[in-house]
């Protein structure tokens, strides 16, 4: 299984934030944000920090899908 956030993309596109804001928003490092980009794992902290900062749960930005094997 891997990780996909798609879903918090498309949020913030409903929103009209971009990434750059939702980093002050939720007080999380420009790190983060580019491991989020790259579907790579980040602490809950950081996903709990996004949710609180969209009034959202954590369903609404990530999503686990099925690893495609090579």
């Amino acid at each position: 299984m891997s990780v996909s956030y798609k879903k918090l993309w498309k949020l913030l596109i409903d929103r009209d934030m971009k990434k750059k804001d939702l980093c002050v928003a939720a007080g999380i490092s420009h790190t983060s944000m580019a491991k989020l980009g790259k579907n790579e794992n980040v602490t809950t902290d950081v996903l709990v920090k996004i949710c609180t900062a969209l009034q959202c749960d954590i369903g609404d930005i990530m999503e686990l899908t099925a690893k495609n094997e090579d």
